[in-house]
């Protein structure tokens, strides 16, 4: 990952939050809203540590892990797409691979099984938005413009534009996460 693919992907993250992209934004985030520092240190550790800027990444993992334990996320994902949005903190595990422009809100894991035939990390796709309490477990994928209702449980693949439901997660309507997902016009 190159500088200017970070500042992209921070700027992208930013502009899911205020509709804008400012310098005076982009600190006034990082000092009174939880869900952009976590973001913001997260992008930043993933940068140094590919890069190999160790004293940089001990610095942002270090910010990192403090918001990890102050406000209950923990990401351990290897690849986030631009315009990542964290709606309410607390009790967020997310693991796996996840598109552009993903809500998730509180309560949310994004976990791994590790047994069966959906052993491994989900995969989801592009403006998905995941409802508060929901989880999603196993080698499933999450298809472009899904909306996952709160305390939905999914563990089975999930097509694009698809509004699901219950427990286990059951798809309702075609209706996808239109509404749900915002200020995507970034790029």
């Amino acid at each position: 990952m190159t500088f200017q693919q970070l500042k992209t992907l921070i700027r992208s993250d930013l502009y899911r939050y205020t509709g804008k992209v400012s310098t005076r934004l982009l600190l006034m985030n990082l000092l009174r809203n939880p869900g952009f520092q976590y973001s913001f240190y997260l992008r930043i550790s993933h940068y140094a540590r590919n890069n190999r800027n160790w004293p940089l990444y001990v610095i942002a993992k270090m910010w990192m892990e403090h918001y990890s334990c102050k406000y209950g996320i923990f990401v351990s994902t290897t690849n986030i797409g631009s315009g990542f949005y964290i709606g309410h903190f607390s009790g967020i595990f997310v693991g796996g691979e996840i598109g552009k422009n993903c809500n998730v809100s509180q309560g949310v894991t994004i976990g791994h099984s590790n047994r069966g035939k959906n052993k491994g990390l989900p995969t989801l796709g592009d403006n998905v938005y995941v409802g508060p309490g929901a989880k999603i477990v196993g080698n499933v994928k999450i298809g472009n413009n899904v909306a996952i209702g709160a305390n939905c449980v999914v563990t089975k693949d999930i097509p694009d534009n698809a509004v699901v439901v219950g427990i286990p997660g059951k798809v309702i309507s075609y209706n996808g996460s239109t509404g749900y997902i915002n200020n995507t016009d970034y790029l």
